[in-house]
């Protein structure tokens, strides 16, 4: 009978149900699934999880003892994409790991679709985390915090955090993942942290600086004024500015008074 490790939704959980499902199924018929997102199937046997930092810590030490540093790269990638089946495949490429003479050459693999898919995944995650570096805008509130809003479809937080520490070291700045509700803070002359699970005050995200105000209204004063009407190709735009990061751009959004 098939065995599925049930985890939670984060880093931790599924690295978890790996350390688990690989300490216990390696060699038998196992799968993993994220709580919320299973369906039921029959002639399963089902377990619960518990999410601990140790067992997550352990499999990161596992694949990069075993596997190398870019393969464990290219799964870290791969479990902060939204894809619900991520998991799984990420243990069925570890098992597939063991098969072959050098488990470090196991991305080359991409015959294997467990492979090929965490190879899409890391692929499709660094791919959203390079251009929200370049689409991300902040405005500045009355508290003098730089703050920005963005909808990515993968949990790309960690990914940019350095990028911006580097660039803003002596800012108090925040970046906001508004489709899977966490953010990243950064506190002048320190490191950033992730928080999860927090509220926002909208009245205050809502209360811009006067200079902020401003110099949105120049920018985009400048920005339709270089603009030649003869010469728009809004195809090609689209190429270099995709519509759905529009939405948190301030070129494309309302002016905040």
């Amino acid at each position: 009978m098939k065995k599925i490790y049930v985890c939670g939704n984060s880093i931790t959980g599924i690295l978890s149900a790996i350390y688990d499902a690989w300490k216990e199924s390696r060699d038998a018929d196992a799968g993993i699934e994220i709580r919320g997102f299973m369906e039921p199937r029959m002639f399963c046997e089902y377990a619960e999880v518990t999410e601990n930092e140790l067992k997550a810590r352990a499999v990161s030490r596992l694949i990069q003892k075993n596997m190398g540093y870019n393969t464990w790269w290219s799964v870290y990638h791969a479990l902060l994409s939204g894809d619900t089946d991520r998991a799984d495949a990420v243990f069925h490429v570890m098992c597939a790991a063991r098969k072959i003479p050098s488990g470090r050459r196991i991305m080359e693999h991409l015959t294997n679709p467990d492979v090929a898919k965490v190879f899409e995944l890391d692929r499709r995650v660094s791919n959203e985390a390079h251009l929200f570096k370049e689409f991300i805008r902040f405005r500045e509130l009355e508290n003098q915090v730089l703050f920005s809003e963005i909808s990515p479809d993968n949990h790309i937080l960690v990914c940019i955090g350095n990028h911006f520490a580097d660039r803003f070291p002596m800012e108090n700045w925040m970046i906001y993942d508004k489709t899977h509700e966490e953010c990243i803070l950064h506190r002048a002359h320190y490191k950033w942290v992730l928080v999860s699970g927090q509220e926002l005050n909208q009245d205050v995200l809502r209360r811009i600086s006067d200079a902020e105000s401003e110099y949105e209204q120049l920018w985009k004063t400048f920005f339709d004024t270089i603009s030649i009407k003869e010469r728009e190709n809004p195809k090609c735009q689209q190429t270099h500015l995709p519509l759905r990061y529009r939405a948190d751009m301030t070129e494309f959004g309302p002016t905040i008074v």
